[in-house]
């Protein structure tokens, strides 16, 4: 029987507008492994706001055999990363089968669906190329999430954009806005372009979200070679150049994406200055607003400890924290060997590793983190975890070099497979979540807000969503940052000193001798994440600015 769909919930009234979702990754729940960071948990709790508020949505992304990759550990404790290939009962795997082209071969597409009742999200669709169909190439398009060839980064974007599209009509179920959250899926504005034959026609369809600063995270690729994979659906270059702008021969996809959309947005305020600046004087982009990330509050939170807060107990509040320390020190002791004491402060740093997010921070003055980690009067506890790009051969030296450092004191430690489990588990155990990017590039961080729900207090130089929220020594805790025109090694040396002197002199007595002023803190963070960073207000602002607003 052929797989028939409807929009499985009744939509509420104020989002009855059809909008399709298009993202690389998203990380709904720890079992689906299709994420591998900050742009999959955010994915992932806009479909959870869909389905609470009962949205006209539907999730398209790609279902990847192997995910991003599996953290595990060599002999030496230092990181391995493992390819497995992941198997999912609770997807129904649909009859639909069609084609797209990639390189001017025919590729077989088939869906799977995550039905809203599995994870209460929005439905989700996730199209696959690992069918017998295939020579080995077109299966390998769906096997690793960002693989590190070039051309297989090409053809998954086509499938995203191209065959996502096309799913949607073999499911018969055609959306009024189109939304690019990322640039991943642009070539889904030429399928639009070739079906409706004017930009302005395309501008009334398609949004578009920029997650970064970062030139990672805003690709420019030969123009030559995305034409000849078909990136561009055929359409001649001659006219590729007229409506896109691009007359040189390197393509800008996030450019593109800001040309062809109707309205975009960035993810925090500060981004938006910061997407501003990037892209003044460039010609003919749409009009560029803010909608600040959040996470979902249904998902995240730790609804005891909110009532415990309710009901103003200090005592049942420390009490309860105490508790979910030692869900988190068991894993510590598992991973690292270390016993952990419920009783002495901990400090979590945990996300991706990359440069700008700088997990090394902390150990740029080696003479003052013995210091800080060797205080018996005011003792701490140090826990990192995070992955790095399986091929960022820097961002793993830089998980090795910790792991090596943890072996010389008892109460630091680092973890493997930062993933949703392991991150509830650490914000939950937390007493400060530790955010330390070089001011300005962090477009919004999520993580804070979730640890924020969870109890745990953010100690965070002032970038991304962080000034939305924060009122110093209230509700969490400023790291004031250093020039940023300033040389990289020598911010990060004002950055630590300053850190240092944070946790030595204000956050360690705090939270040792005035335990009233500290929870006072902790509960003002927990009352204050909401609801601005709740997702349901994130989609709630999507419906209202930017599906109502394209032109």
């Amino acid at each position: 029987m052929k797989f028939q769909f409807q929009h499985p919930y009744t939509i509420a009234k104020a989002y009855e507008k059809p909008v399709a979702y298009f993202c690389m990754e998203f990380a709904i729940h720890q079992p689906l492994k299709t994420y591998a960071g900050g742009l999959g948990y955010l994915g992932g709790s806009h479909m959870r706001s869909a389905y609470e508020l009962k949205q006209n949505m539907v999730g398209i992304g790609i279902l990847w055999n192997y995910g991003y990759y599996d953290q595990v550990r060599k002999q030496d404790q230092s990181m391995y990363v493992l390819f497995q290939e992941k198997v999912y009962g609770f997807l129904q795997k649909t009859d639909i089968k069609f084609t797209i082209q990639i390189s001017g071969h025919d590729v077989w597409v088939t869906a799977y669906y995550l039905a809203p009742e599995i994870f209460k999200t929005a439905p989700v669709f996730f199209l696959s190329t690992d069918l017998p169909e295939n020579d080995y190439l077109g299966k390998t398009i769906s096997h690793h999430l960002y693989d590190s060839n070039p051309e297989t980064t090409i053809a998954a974007a086509i499938l995203l954009g191209y065959g996502g599209a096309r799913l949607l009509e073999e499911l018969n179920w055609l959306p009024e806005i189109y939304h690019l959250n990322e640039s991943h899926a642009l070539p889904l504005a030429f399928y639009l372009y070739e079906k409706y034959k004017s930009v302005e026609a395309v501008k009334k369809r398609l949004v578009f979200t920029n997650h970064t600063p970062e030139p990672g995270g805003n690709r420019v690729s030969d123009i030559y070679l995305l034409q000849k994979f078909g990136f561009f659906n055929n359409i001649p270059l001659p006219e590729l150049r007229n409506i896109t702008g691009i007359q040189e021969d390197q393509f800008n996809h996030t450019l593109v994406a800001l040309r062809l959309a109707g309205l975009a947005n960035g993810v925090s305020n500060l981004h938006l200055q910061t997407l501003r600046g990037m892209w003044k004087g460039a010609e003919g982009i749409c009009k560029m607003i803010s909608i600040t990330n959040a996470q979902s509050f249904t998902y995240w939170a730790d609804f005891k400890m909110y009532q415990v807060v309710s009901n103003e107990d200090d005592a049942a509040l420390e009490k309860l924290k105490k508790h979910r320390k030692c869900r988190l020190f068991e894993e510590v002791a598992e991973q690292a060997g270390e016993i952990y004491k419920e009783d002495v402060f901990t400090i979590v740093f945990a996300k991706r590793f990359v440069g700008y997010k700088r997990a090394e921070l902390l150990l740029t003055n080696m003479e003052r983190f013995h210091q800080l980690v060797s205080n018996e009067k005011m003792p701490v506890q140090i826990i990192w975890a995070g992955k790095p790009h399986p091929m960022d051969y820097s961002g793993i030296a830089s998980f090795d070099k910790i792991v090596h450092l943890c072996k010389t004191y008892t109460n630091c430690a680092i973890l493997t497979g930062y993933e949703l489990k392991l991150s509830r588990i650490l914000k939950q155990g937390a007493d400060l979540w530790l955010n330390v990017p070089r001011i300005g590039h962090e477009a919004s961080g999520t993580s804070g807000m979730s640890a924020a729900m969870n109890g745990a207090v953010n100690l965070s130089i002032p970038d991304g969503w962080f000034p939305e929220f924060v009122r110093d020594k209230e509700n969490g805790f400023v790291i004031p940052p250093a020039d940023p025109s300033l040389p990289e090694h020598i911010q990060d040396e004002k950055d630590a000193n300053t850190l240092y002197d944070l946790l030595e002199k204000e956050i360690l007595p705090m939270y040792y001798q005035n335990k009233t002023r500290w929870q006072a803190i902790v509960k003002s963070s927990m009352n204050s994440i909401l609801p601005q960073f709740d997702s349901n207000r994130m989609a709630i602002e999507y419906y209202e600015k930017l599906y109502g607003g394209a032109e």
